[in-house]
């Protein structure tokens, strides 16, 4: 995985899925779905390891290699763009931007353990994949928990346990609260499990 394609996925993420379904349906919320993820409202799309996905029932796919962010929001026919005047950071990517996948399958992946391992901890929640930051996660009793694509903290996906309140203890790693590589985290339920212990 590189950095290149991290940016890629997150710029289609916050370009192609949530800037436009914002603008058509008032929410920037992404899920993760079937091996990907995809928008929670219109425009109905998807994105795969390897593929773009429009409209339901299995929809038109297009492939992502060799095309950019803008090419891929025309083949849908939405207007490329990041959701408007929400936050201040984001992927940086623009709709320039061609469409790395070296490592792709490995963010996804992550994601969607993520996604098992949070409904697994708290079957009353809905994870939510946000554009802004390219992050899985849910908020219990003003603690997030949740699985990065990687960032400047840990450059690879990560799991996260982020009190709203700073927290102190061994147990607590980084100034958010405490993450750690998927790679080291065999047990994903449990570690948001002994997180919640922790944040008591």
């Amino acid at each position: 995985m590189t950095n290149a394609t991290r940016r890629s996925l997150h710029g289609l993420a916050e370009l192609v899925l949530a800037g436009p379904q914002h603008r058509a349906s008032g929410t920037i919320r992404l899920r993760v779905f079937d091996g990907g993820f995809a928008t929670v409202a219109a425009p109905d799309l998807r994105v795969t390891a390897d593929a773009l996905v429009i409209g339901d029932d299995g929809g038109r796919r297009v492939t992502l290699a060799g095309r950019t962010l803008g090419e891929l929001a025309a083949a849908a026919g939405v207007e490329p763009g990041a959701p408007r005047d929400l936050y201040p950071d984001g992927s940086g990517a623009s709709a320039d931007d061609p469409v790395v996948l070296d490592g792709a399958a490995e963010i996804l992946a992550g994601f969607a353990a993520g996604d098992a391992a949070l409904r697994a901890f708290s079957a009353d929640a809905t994870p939510v994949l946000w554009p802004e930051h390219f992050d899985l996660g849910v908020s219990l009793d003003e603690v997030n928990y949740g699985v990065s694509a990687g960032d400047a903290t840990i450059d690879e996906p990560y799991a996260y346990v982020g009190p709203w309140k700073p927290r102190t203890g061994d147990f607590w790693n980084v100034s958010f609260g405490a993450a750690h590589p998927l790679r080291e985290l065999p047990d994903l339920p449990a570690f948001f499990a002994e997180g919640r212990r922790q944040a008591g």
